[in-house]
Parts: structure tokens; C-alpha cells; sequence
């Protein structure tokens, strides 16, 4: 049976990434962002609605979207979604569906507040391109960041 798990996602952050180390030294970032969907009702009125997700991200990927991005700041997002289950020390039974970043590309312009420093550094090609940022992910998850000028 075929099975295909990829998301894409257009969205803002709703605060500044939450950047940490596990005991193994692998660096882990938590985004939340915000993405938003524009309908019309069957009695022609627009409404909107906001969907608010948490974005895992892993390695030197996490570590330079803590460096760079902040509350506000506009991103695409490709990855997987991934389910997690866990106690609380009361006994309580939690979950949560999160994405897990194979992909994130800062889409702010240079010189925008929340995007200051994103990019290429200055002087070099493409430096007024917005950065791309990957994860080479292997079948077990693991991966190294790179960050990729999105013009290659």
C-alpha cells in the first residue's frame, strides 16, 4: 500500500523560536507559526481562519533559524508530520501532531525587521536572495543542515 507523508506550509511566527540542546549536543528549535485560510461562506461572506502549528526543527537547520528568525517573521516550511504521546508526572495521557522541517526558507525581504541578518552575506552572489535552509533527512531522521542560496 502506498503512503506519502510531506507538508508545505506559508506562515508567520507567532513568537521568537525556542532554541535547545539534547543530551546527545544535537541542537532542536521549536517554531510556532500561524497559517491562515481565506473562504468565502455559500452566503458570500469572507471569513478567516488561523491554524496554528509547531514546527520541530533539528541539527544546524535549528540553529540558524534561532540565529535569524523572530517573532513575525514570514517562512515556508516543508516537512512530515510526526505524532508524539507522552505522561505528564500526573498520570495524564498527552499528544500532540507536529511537523517535522525537512525544509524552511525565510521569505522576508532583506533589510525587513524581522529577517535583519537573513541570507547570504553581503558581497557575496545572490545576497539579495532568501536563504533556504535544508535537512538532509536519512531514513532514521538524522541529518546534516545546510543552508542553500535559493537561486541554485
Amino acid at each position: 500500500m502506498a503512503s506519502l507523508n510531506r507538508v508545505f506550509l506559508i506562515g508567520n511566527l507567532v513568537r521568537d523560536p525556542e532554541l535547545r540542546y539534547v543530551p546527545s549536543g544535537d541542537a532542536v528549535s521549536n517554531l510556532r507559526i500561524a497559517v491562515n485560510r481565506v473562504y468565502t461562506t455559500k452566503e458570500g461572506e469572507k471569513k478567516e481562519e488561523t491554524c496554528f502549528v509547531t514546527v520541530v526543527v533539528w541539527r544546524k537547520q535549528a540553529e540558524i533559524c534561532g540565529e535569524y528568525l523572530s517573532k513575525g517573521s514570514p517562512v515556508f516550511v516543508e516537512g512530515r508530520l510526526q505524532s508524539r504521546n507522552w505522561e505528564t508526572s500526573n498520570g495524564e495521557k498527552r499528544s500532540a501532531l507536529e511537523v517535522v522541517a525537512g525544509r524552511i526558507q525565510f521569505l522576508g525581504r532583506r533589510g525587513d525587521r524581522a529577517n535583519a541578518g537573513a541570507g547570504v552575506r553581503e558581497g557575496e552572489q545572490g545576497a539579495e536572495s532568501n536563504p533556504v535552509v535544508e535537512e538532509k533527512i536519512s531514513e532514521e531522521g538524522g541529518g546534516i543542515g545546510q543552508e542553500k542560496n535559493s537561486n541554485s
